[in-house]
């Protein structure tokens, strides 16, 4: 397992405050939780302060968010080292990719959308593209192996990809246009290409003639 460390002192911010907006929806969230267990809602309220904070998590951010949930800061920077929907670090502004690398999107061409990211962004992950607007990286299973290859770009999956069909989810990305998310194949989640192939009647079954054991 890859070893997750906060950016450089040079890249952390001075601060980090709650927006109006997303402090209300922090009290909230912990407020669904029973007298003892507030600190549960520490996973949702980080994603939100990612989302705030340009797409990563700072260790003011970190810090920010264990004082709300009166958490000891470790404890909030172990969730947020833990789970690599947490960036440390600063991405691209636009979309920050993370291609799945596991064994079936392995097989079905993850190293094709690989290459589209090292051409495209930058040869090695965790760098931000010249022009500051994506990022790239590769994780573990993201949980839509029938759908390989695929990626997760904040928090939607793109699918059945393509290195063409990729391209095209990053040019939407690009001109602020992000095609819809999902499978890039014409597929209705995980049906088959084209439609259904069994059980085309609706689910209506054919009532047995007298005599049918």
């Amino acid at each position: 397992m890859a070893v997750r460390r906060l950016a450089p002192k040079e890249m952390q911010p001075a601060s980090f405050s709650f927006s109006a907006e997303n402090l209300a929806w922090a009290k909230a969230q912990i407020e669904k939780f029973p007298p003892g267990r507030q600190q549960s809602a520490v996973i949702p309220i980080l994603w939100r302060v990612q989302e705030q904070h340009e797409g990563w998590v700072s260790e003011a951010a970190i810090r920010a968010t264990a004082d709300l949930l009166g958490m000891a800061y470790i404890r909030v920077l172990e969730i947020a080292t833990f789970y690599t929907m947490f960036q440390l670090e600063p991405v691209g502004k636009k979309a920050h990719v993370q291609v799945c690398g596991t064994t079936p999107c392995r097989l079905r061409g993850a190293e094709d959308l690989i290459e589209v990211c090292k051409h495209r962004i930058h040869h090695d992950p965790f760098h931000v593209s010249d022009d500051g607007n994506f990022s790239w990286e590769e994780v573990e299973c993201l949980g839509a192996c029938v759908n390989a290859p695929m990626v997760l770009i904040w928090k939607y999956t793109y699918e059945d990809l393509t290195a063409e069909s990729f391209g095209k989810v990053l040019d939407g990305f690009a001109s602020g246009k992000p095609v819809k998310p999902g499978p890039q194949n014409g597929r209705q989640f995980s049906a088959p290409i084209g439609g259904p192939t069994t059980l085309k009647d609706g689910g209506k079954s054919k009532k047995p003639a007298k005599g049918d054991a």
